[in-house]
């Protein structure tokens, strides 16, 4: 078993906990109470808090970092689906399973959306319902729709989104 170390990101949403080895990210999510000061970091973690940087002011959309979210095979699956939803796009859980390969697989493909351990980095705040409504989000759904609307802001093209909660 690889050592884990930790890291954490100050984000215009709220403080994020950054979980790696010395050179993958295993664990992204945000946190509501304040950090230990007492982690051990490393270069690849920061790497990952300068990348996210960049994201949040618009200069990146796509991470380029080495990922090893811990999951079953169906849920890696999912994950891995997740990672074809671009920057400022959306898909509705019912793509996601129909990607890969039986509709009927939809409630699993939501639950391993929600279980989604590297949030921001791999999508899931770009999974929307089926009607186009803003379903759960383990940040908060005020977080899922201002990731959404930040993206809208800083993407190319026309694309526009409606929004609610």
């Amino acid at each position: 078993m690889k050592p884990e170390y930790k890291s954490y990101y100050n984000s215009p949403i709220g403080l994020i906990e950054i979980n790696g080895t010395e050179n993958s990210i295993t664990r992204l999510n945000f946190v509501d109470e304040s950090f230990n000061t007492s982690f051990e970091s490393t270069p690849y973690l920061e790497i990952c808090a300068k990348q996210l940087d960049q994201y949040f002011k618009g200069e990146r959309k796509v991470f380029e970092i080495k990922l090893e979210p811990e999951g079953t095979d169906f849920q890696k699956k999912v994950w891995d689906e997740l990672l074809n939803v671009n920057y400022g796009e959306t898909k509705s859980y019912l793509e996601i399973a129909e990607a890969l390969g039986d509709p009927k697989v939809i409630r699993a493909a939501a639950s391993a959306n929600g279980q989604n351990p590297i949030a921001i980095i791999i999508p899931c705040h770009r999974i929307i319902g089926t009607d186009g409504s803003l379903t759960g989000y383990a940040g908060g759904l005020w977080r899922k729709k201002w990731l959404l609307d930040h993206e809208i802001k800083f993407s190319d093209g026309e694309k526009q989104l409606e929004l609610g909660l």
